[in-house]
């Protein structure tokens, strides 16, 4: 992607100390930030960072779409042509940064997200009404899979506003909430074992290079006596999505990673007697 001209929107960060500020671009889909402000917004050299954005386009196996050059004005008041890099980048070097900056840019980049990609559920409400026409046609399909995954999307979307409003402080923290089941590595194993998918393949759910005993410690990762991920919620929800964008299994990332994300909520009683998420702890 070249010469892309961004619309004029721009998302505001500042650091918790206040001495970082950044003016973010953004466009319908995503953010995008250059070397130079990802150095600053994490904290680190750019060499540190460029080091990381090579790794993280190493370790994705199909490559993705996450840099575009747009034009930018230097300081010489000259313009170039400068490698920006989207959110789903951003996010993948702030979780290689092990820094008190990483950890709270961390939770500013996703409540961008949030608001850029799950905005529907709060400003728009057409897209949410989309998404349910989507899973109605879905659920037509003849397909076993398919219809499946009309089934799953239909059940959980009147919780992802739930999750939303929780996460951004807009509705008390549930009883009870405080209790956690700690998921291990071997129980999560034992569960993808039992899967009827498991049996049948050679290939889904084997794990690559343990590459998913990492993303299940990840849940319960701390740092200065801190844990990253402070609810149950954003456990269940960073285990989804790491599932499905680092591929730690052969085959059948995606379906291991539904499964293990209603495992895991279900294990936290997060779920309702007729296994629907619970609305109140």
């Amino acid at each position: 992607m070249t010469g892309k001209e961004l619309k004029q929107q721009i998302a505001l960060y500042e650091s918790a100390d206040h001495t970082v500020h950044l003016d973010v671009k953004v466009d319908e889909d995503t953010v995008w930030l250059n070397r130079q402000q990802l150095a600053l917004l994490f904290g680190r050299d750019i060499k540190t960072i460029g080091k990381h954005i090579g790794n993280a386009l190493r370790e994705e196996p199909n490559g993705f779409s996450v840099v575009a050059e747009f034009a930018t004005t230097a300081s010489d008041g000259k313009t170039y042509q400068v490698e920006h890099y989207n959110l789903d980048m951003i996010l993948s070097v702030g979780y290689r940064v092990k820094s008190k900056e990483g950890i709270y840019s961390r939770r500013w980049a996703n409540s961008v997200l949030k608001q850029h990609l799950v905005d529907g559920y709060i400003i728009n409400r057409k897209r949410l009404d989309a998404l349910h026409a989507v899973v109605k046609v879905l659920s037509r399909s003849t397909e076993p899979e398919i219809a499946g995954t009309a089934e799953i999307l239909e059940r959980y979307l009147p919780s992802l506003v739930l999750l939303n409003d929780y996460d951004t402080g807009n509705v008390p923290i549930p009883k009870g909430d405080e209790f956690q089941w700690v998921l291990t590595y071997e129980d999560a194993m034992l569960f993808i074992r039992s899967m009827p998918f498991y049996t049948q393949s050679d290939l889904f759910g084997r794990e690559r290079n343990g590459s998913f005993q990492g993303i299940v410690a990840g849940l319960y990762q701390t740092f200065g006596g801190e844990e990253l991920y402070r609810s149950t919620q954003e456990k269940a929800a960073n285990l989804l999505y790491q599932v499905v964008k680092d591929h730690p299994f052969s085959d059948g990332n995606k379906r291991c990673a539904a499964a293990l994300f209603v495992y895991f909520l279900n294990g936290n009683s997060i779920l309702g007697d007729d296994d629907s998420p619970a609305c109140g702890g």
